[in-house]
């Protein structure tokens, strides 16, 4: 088996105990060379400045390559650009460019009045500057927002045509949720990389209240499994979470995928045990700097 390539997803603290957090998992995941790790950005851009300051410190102090999470929420375009020069300016080039979710007390996104209508308007704007790396989110199963697949893979192709040069989808629980989105994706002319993203099971009560929210579809065999084994204790829910994350891995790597986008939520052991059974070893001379 071929080992791919990996990168990994941080969100910024809002605590100090939070902040020691991400910085563990920092520790744990950056000996394993990640092609680039991502810092997310709050539902309604909620932490834009705490975004801000974990990517530039993940930066400074690991050496790895950051992409920084920035959306269209309640900004306006100046405002925006603004956030995208102080990347520049601290040496940070790798944008992933969202729409983003609508704020918590709102039902439904809506732009700001001078702000970026979608996700397209804002990728092209960064990829006017000529200086960023764009990547862009990718949906194997409908948006909550979108009419079907279909549309999320003609949106899809806007954004890669508007400057994007990667995406990032969306987790999913079977390979051939993935296969059959990318096979649509390749009959409409998509020819960019797009990496699946995947969600080792921290919690299933959490993993089953983030599918809702992003129209994931749970199988029921994933939810009689995991009732199983609830019955054994903790370690049999880490052992059956640990290998159905390496059998998915390992079909998508058979059916020609390259590179996985692991979502840490900030506790890395569970996916630095799923990249050693995918053969990925830690390197040396990868711990902080300082």
């Amino acid at each position: 088996m071929t080992t791919p390539k990996i990168s990994f997803e941080f969100f910024p603290p809002k605590t100090l105990e939070a902040s020691f957090k991400l910085w563990e998992t920092a520790k744990v995941l950056a000996p394993l060379a990640p092609d680039f790790v991502s810092v997310t950005y709050g539902a309604g851009g909620t932490t834009r400045k705490l975004t801000h300051e974990a990517v530039t410190t993940i930066n400074r102090q690991f050496g790895l390559q950051v992409a920084a999470h920035l959306t269209c929420v309640e900004a306006t375009r100046a405002e925006t650009m603004e956030i995208v020069q102080s990347y520049a300016d601290a040496g940070i080039t790798e944008i992933v460019a969202l729409r983003g979710d609508a704020p918590k007390d709102a039902d439904r996104f809506t732009p700001h009045t001078d702000g970026f209508d979608n996700s397209v308007a804002l990728i092209e704007a960064i990829a006017a500057r000529g200086d960023m790396t764009i990547r862009c989110g990718a949906y194997p199963e409908p948006h909550p927002d979108s009419a079907d697949t279909d549309a999320d893979v003609t949106w899809l192709k806007r954004k890669i045509e508007a400057g994007a040069s990667s995406a990032i989808t969306q987790f999913f629980f079977e390979p051939e949720t993935f296969f059959r989105f990318r096979d649509k994706c390749v009959a409409a002319g998509i020819d960019a990389p797009i990496i699946p993203g995947l969600l080792p099971v921290q919690s299933w009560a959490g993993t089953k209240r983030f599918a809702a929210t992003c129209n994931t579809t749970v199988p029921d065999w994933a939810e009689e499994a995991f009732q199983l084994a609830a019955l054994d204790g903790p370690d049999a829910q880490r052992t059956l979470a640990t290998d159905l994350s390496v059998d998915l891995c390992e079909k998508l790597i058979a059916g020609g995928v390259d590179q996985l986008h692991f979502y840490t939520l900030n506790r890395p052991e569970l996916t630095r045990d799923v990249c050693a059974a995918l053969g990925v070893r830690p390197k040396a001379g990868l711990e902080a700097v300082a």
